[in-house]
């Protein structure tokens, strides 16, 4: 069954000098500020577009590689993951970069790396973003 999720923006002003808040309407676990300056600047306690691309894609890719490292027969303890999402003004999002460590009983490196390169290439995120560089870097924890 699909699902629709919806969060909206309501945005004043002019790009530079404006300001905006983002919903999440679907949770309605909150609200958000959203600048210019907090995209292309310094966040000073607002957020950015990229900020929450980069939400979506670290949770997003810990699901898909929790789901492999389990269907694999070595589900994880602990999966960690952190997405950087690099945008520059005027050319736009030039890449993703993603960090994971995780603590998965049973699971030797190789087995680390392919779930993880698996779960970059094939998380709903990371299919929507098809069009921007994804990088990797994965570690397997003691």
């Amino acid at each position: 069954m699909a699902t629709t999720r919806t969060a909206h923006t309501e945005w004043e002003g002019e790009l530079i000098k404006g300001t905006g808040e983002v919903t999440l309407d679907s949770s309605g676990v909150g609200h958000f500020p959203v600048t210019w300056a907090s995209r292309a600047e310094e966040p000073a306690g607002r957020t950015s577009p990229e900020e929450l691309i980069a939400a979506a894609h670290s949770s997003c890719f810990s699901m898909a590689l929790a789901n492999g490292l389990t269907k694999a027969g070595t589900p994880p303890t602990t999966l960690r993951t952190q997405a950087e999402v690099t945008f520059q003004p005027g050319t736009g999002i030039t890449g993703v970069h993603l960090t994971t460590t995780g603590r998965v009983p049973g699971a030797d490196e190789a087995a680390f790396q392919a779930a993880a390169e698996d779960a970059k290439a094939n998380c709903p995120v990371s299919q929507a973003l098809t069009g921007t560089s994804i990088t990797l870097t994965a570690n397997l924890s003691a």
